[in-house]
């Protein structure tokens, strides 16, 4: 069925933040970078200064998966596909509308008329090919779950490699300027949907042939990637200054609504106390992921708070390469043994959500109709007893230094966790590693773990995007090989509507719950705060918020 819709004009509803003309120490900003006369009025600043809890890894969205790197090609690029603002839901973009034949194996792209990259060259049918033609032409030193993670997870492979066989693309034709045609190999219903990540967003063909080396020894750090991503968005980059901040300016060339404000800054700062105090002192206009602990102070000081809603889950994960996780009734035991609403009020954002499986309950496929594991440590000790485990020693890992939408303070989770598992009688080791890079590889790329705190946010409205990623494979973080549950979600990936595939993402839902790899904890609320003077900002559920509509002041 066709989908389209009238020009976007990116319309932000609003969390504010002002702040007094400063300079950012920081992050290196100028008093120049603060001063009046620009989009916002008057008396209002051309600059907008954000910050987030990392440095971004790389200018070119195709070699990203990190939310930080997103943040700033989605002001700089844009895809075929966007969303609705304010939703996870797919919406027209750079395609006006398309068609989807009834096998679900070919869609048919009508491209906006009249947009250009700002380095000059015209984004059309030809433009979109060579971006898909790219894409699949990886060559084998980019083909790495680091480099490419969103391509090899979602399209399964590549023209040349292992992965060939696998590899669900087909081909693209230029039919004409104004109509691109993609063609896959065996439906993806979320295909649609997929095309709204950062990573597939459109780049010029002619920026990447001058500067752009993809079997670079690290295709994230050529001139391309560090000093000329060129995409058709509201705003260019201005320079990318390491370790102190990405300073943007805005496109004047732009097709849609022109950025009001001259420049955008995004700064890093690792801890939520420390982008609280500098919001609070002046030195940004806004920033992301606020501690539970500030929010009181954020408000009595004036500031804005504001929520996304939340497209997420925070868990508690399982390794059955470790016994005694790999006896069911071990599993049963700990998560009878959690009280759920408790790790909530004193660990998560107000407005946090108990979860129930694995999925918001906005994704297709989500049921009441799952086995639930109620507050019980009488039932979690009985367990213990039947499967010999009382007193057992398990591991707990959790991650240090970091800050995530799902879990804004993981030190405060694991105490409140332990505290209740030592309850029913486990011995619980814990175990802390930085999250950057040492926790993230030692739970996804080792055997050498026990129970673990980690969570997903969602990138897009699709079911696969959540249960695919975590139980799809095999998988270190998991240690099990359920054939029976990969070969479910295999099947279910490949019906070409979405009405199909509702009732086999229920069943799975339900086979999860069952199998428990791990326990599900909730849907935290991730936070956003801003002085009280920045206006035009609009929350999303998967952080598609293009700053275009922004003011200060």
């Amino acid at each position: 069925m066709p989908h389209s819709s009238p020009r976007r004009t990116r319309r932000r509803s609003v969390a504010g933040v002002g702040l007094a003309a400063a300079a950012l120490v920081l992050a290196g900003c100028a008093q120049s970078d603060r001063d009046g006369g620009g989009g916002g009025g008057a008396e209002g600043s051309d600059t907008f200064v954000f910050a987030g809890s990392a440095e971004p890894v790389t200018l070119d969205p195709f070699f990203a998966s990190d939310g930080e790197s997103f943040r700033i090609s989605r002001q700089i690029f844009e895809g075929l596909v966007g969303t609705e603002p304010g939703t996870a839901d797919p919406a027209p973009l750079l395609a006006e509308k398309w068609t989807t034949s009834e096998d679900g194996l070919t869609y048919t792209f009508d491209l906006r008329d009249g947009v250009k990259f700002s380095d000059g060259t015209d984004f059309d049918s030809t433009a979109v090919c060579a971006n898909f033609d790219r894409w699949y032409n990886m060559p084998a030193s980019a083909q790495t779950a680091d480099l490419t993670y969103y391509y090899g997870t979602l399209f399964r492979g590549f023209k040349t490699g292992e992965t060939a066989g696998d590899a669900i693309y087909d081909s693209c034709s230029a039919d004409d300027p104004a109509t691109a045609v993609i063609t896959l190999k065996s439906p993806f219903a979320g295909f649609i949907s997929a095309m709204s990540l950062p990573a597939f967003a459109m780049q010029s063909p002619s920026a990447l042939d001058e500067f752009q080396d993809d079997a670079a020894e690290n295709p994230r750090n050529t001139d391309y990637s560090t000093a000329h991503p060129t995409g058709t968005g509201p705003f260019v980059l201005d320079a990318w200054n390491r370790g102190e901040n990405v300073t943007l300016a805005r496109n004047d060339d732009y097709w849609g609504e022109k950025a009001k404000v001259a420049r955008a800054i995004v700064v890093d700062i690792a801890e939520p106390r420390e982008r609280a105090d500098a919001l609070v002192n002046g030195q940004i206009d806004g920033f992301d992921l606020v501690g539970p602990a500030d929010v009181d102070r954020l408000g009595e000081e004036g500031m804005q708070v504001e929520n996304r809603d939340p497209f997420n889950v925070l868990y508690l994960g399982f390794n059955q390469a470790q016994k005694p996780l790999d006896d069911i009734r071990v599993r049963q035991a700990i998560a009878h043994a959690l009280n759920i609403p408790e790790i909530i009020s004193n660990s998560l954002p107000e407005g946090s959500q108990p979860a129930k499986e694995f999925i918001p309950d906005s994704v297709n496929g989500y049921t009441d109709d799952v086995t639930t594991y109620d507050y019980d440590p009488d039932q979690a000790r009985q367990l213990l007893q039947e499967a010999g485990a009382e007193g057992a020693t398990i591991e707990f890992n959790y991650p240090t230094d970091v800050s995530r939408p799902y879990m804004p303070s993981p030190g405060d989770t694991f105490n409140i966790i332990r505290t209740q598992l030592e309850a029913v009688g486990l011995k619980i080791t814990p175990v802390a590693d930085q999250w950057d890079p040492d926790y993230l590889e030692k739970i996804q790329g080792s055997a050498d773990h026990g129970i673990h705190l980690l969570g997903w946010t969602g990138d897009y409205n699709d079911t696969d995007n959540f249960l695919g990623v975590f139980f799809g494979t095999r998988q270190d973080e998991w240690g099990f090989n359920n054939q029976q549950l990969f070969s479910d979600l295999r099947a279910a990936r490949e019906v070409p509507t979405l009405d199909e595939q509702t009732p086999l993402y229920e069943d799975i839902n339900r086979e999860v719950m069952d199998f428990l790899p791990g326990v599900p904890l909730a849907h935290p609320v991730p936070s956003l705060a801003f002085g009280p003077d920045v206006e035009g900002y609009s929350p999303s559920p998967v952080q598609d918020e293009v700053w275009n509509e922004v003011t200060v002041g």
